[in-house]
């Protein structure tokens, strides 16, 4: 390859290029100088990986003790690198050190599926033992799941998410001390919260100002994630499975999806399709990142494979794209709480018996805590709500649970056992960045 676009990249990076003032991501801490593995960076499209990239690199440059000549940064979707080829790397670094004077110490490859070859690549500077290394790729052409097997041993990675409620209030430019939420001006931030709730946490959704400008651009997100992620990807010909499938789930969030049932109603309609095509589409849409698909609790292996999975949406903001004519509220907090879970990287599950429970969070290889969600509990719902949660915390030991709602606050002693009552939004504030 030509070295001028080299040259011409590099020296836009190191001259022309400006870190935004961006809204922080709560991820972390990660500490780069000590970054042994390769750091990918996973996630749905339009999450923000490349500008959390540029966080990553904002945090370095504000020690001190790096500058931008330490620093590779190469976007390699950009057109100039047309052509590159995989022995073009060393002549990426020749023009590095040209105009840096050095060579860099971190590598921040973005959209690395167009680098050729790119997980030998990868693996070959990995070994050379002297750069800490970070990249992040499209879902069209970059699996979670790819990285994995491409850089086993080599790679540890970071699930980058739409906006948390927590980021959702720092990009509104609202305080949420833990003061704050005591005090009357805690109404903005239920105000803050309805927003959050129905428009979901996409940065660029966030930016626009009407709905009906965020639902065109939701629709954008949704057609990319139909055709590209899924459709051409896998080169799909039941083009009306999965247009039926990812409708069902806009329309009927944190629901049972049965394959068995909707393979009848696909027949029903005349519509062919197998139970393992539905299967298939379904654990697409995960890797895509459109969906949260949750298992029922057993110990048994077998029976989690055999039961309905209840299945989220990872943003809410798609519930805009739904033709519902009623709203769902409670699902809608449930479907928030799930993607929190997800967020927190918690091994979550479903429970069902006589009753049900929305949520099991297990740890190691026991069930730890079981929570459910409503909009609020009433005389009306009160006992099917409790009785749930109660026989999840019975039938697994469990010491207490938790109802998540809308607004209601209290703490409740029933059968002996503690049940907290709590606000999911102030549940979301209280929940700590773990890594």
């Amino acid at each position: 390859m030509p070295t001028d676009p080299l040259l011409q990249i590099i020296g836009e990076w190191l001259e022309e290029t400006t870190l935004l003032k961006l809204t922080p991501r709560s991820i972390g801490p990660i500490n780069l100088e000590r970054l042994r593995d390769i750091l990918a960076i996973v996630g749905p499209r339009r999450a923000g990986k490349t500008f959390f990239m540029y966080q990553l690199i904002g945090s370095l440059l504000e020690t001190g003790q790096w500058t931008k000549q330490d620093i590779l940064f190469v976007d390699f979707e950009d057109y100039r690198l047309k052509g590159f080829r995989t022995e073009d790397v060393e002549a990426l670094f020749v023009a590095f050190n040209q105009l840096a004077g050095r060579y860099p110490t971190f590598l921040f490859f973005d959209e690395v599926q167009y680098l050729p070859d790119w997980s030998r690549v990868l693996r070959t500077l990995h070994n050379r033992g002297r750069y800490h290394i970070v990249i992040s790729g499209s879902n069209s052409k970059l699996l979670e799941r790819e990285v994995a097997t491409e850089l086993r041993g080599r790679y540890t990675d970071v699930l980058l998410l739409p906006f948390s409620f927590r980021e959702f209030l720092d990009f509104r430019q609202l305080a949420h001390t833990p003061a704050l939420i005591h005090t009357p001006a805690r109404g903005r931030i239920l105000r803050a919260f309805d927003e959050y709730l129905k428009d979901g946490g996409f940065p660029e959704i966030l930016a626009r100002e009407t709905t009906t400008e965020k639902r065109k651009l939701l629709q954008t997100y949704y057609n990319t994630i139909f055709y590209r992620d899924i459709l051409e990807r896998y080169n799909i010909k039941a083009k009306a499975i999965l247009d039926g499938m990812m409708n069902y789930v806009v329309n009927t969030p944190a629901e049972l999806f049965s394959v068995s049932a909707f393979e009848k109603q696909l027949r029903a309609k005349s519509i062919s399709g197998s139970k393992r095509t539905i299967a298939n589409y379904l654990r697409y849409l995960q890797d895509a990142f459109f969906v949260i698909a949750t298992e029922k609790f057993s110990y048994s292996p077998r029976h989690r494979l055999m039961n309905p999975k209840k299945v989220y949406l990872t943003d809410t903001g798609f519930l805009m794209l739904g033709t519902s004519f009623s709203e769902n509220r409670g699902k809608w907090l449930e479907n928030i709480v799930a993607i929190e879970f997800l967020r927190r990287e918690r091994e979550m599950f479903y429970f069902k018996g006589r009753h049900e429970c929305d949520f099991i969070l297990k740890e190691g290889t026991q069930p730890r805590e079981a929570i459910q969600v409503c909009w609020e509990v009433q005389p009306q719902n009160e006992k099917r709500e409790i009785q749930g949660l109660m026989e999840a915390i019975t039938t697994l030991n469990l010491r207490k649970g938790m109802v998540l709602t809308y607004a209601q606050e209290d703490t409740r002693k029933i059968d002996g056992r503690t049940v907290s009552i709590c606000p999911v939004w102030k549940w979301l504030l209280s929940q700590e960045v773990q890594r």
